[in-house]
């Protein structure tokens, strides 16, 4: 996984990850450091955590 830092920030919460295979299906090849996306959270109910998905480049 990738660790996005600052997406949330915006909202008061933590940094949200990102799986490589997100960033393959929005057609990236990688994420910089500082690039601005837009975002779906998508909560895994058996890990009790969020990622995102739906990445889009802003």
């Amino acid at each position: 996984m990738v660790a996005v830092t600052g997406l949330n920030e915006v909202f008061g919460g933590n940094d949200v990850f990102v799986h490589i295979s997100a960033v393959e299906r929005a057609g990236m090849t990688g994420l910089g450091e500082g690039q601005k996306l837009s975002y779906e959270l998508k909560a895994d109910k058996l890990r009790g955590n969020s990622s995102a998905e739906n990445l889009e480049l802003v």
